[in-house]
């Protein structure tokens, strides 16, 4: 898999948990915008990519 498409697959899987996370912001009185979201969505991917290339050479 490339890593656009390792990236795709990553954005998709964030994503999905995107309603859980504004719960717990909002539960402590933070109240947030996709917009304001989108730098901690971009950090997330970086440590998924990370993360990924870590196990990539943990196999060789």
């Amino acid at each position: 898999m490339e890593q656009h498409e390792r990236n795709l697959k990553f954005m998709e899987i964030a994503m999905k948990h995107v309603p859980e996370a504004r719960k717990l912001l909002e539960a402590k009185g933070i109240d947030v915008t996709m917009d304001e979201l989108q730098p901690l969505l971009s950090l997330l991917l970086h440590v998924m990519n990370e993360a990924y290339e870590l196990g990539l050479n943990e196999q060789e």
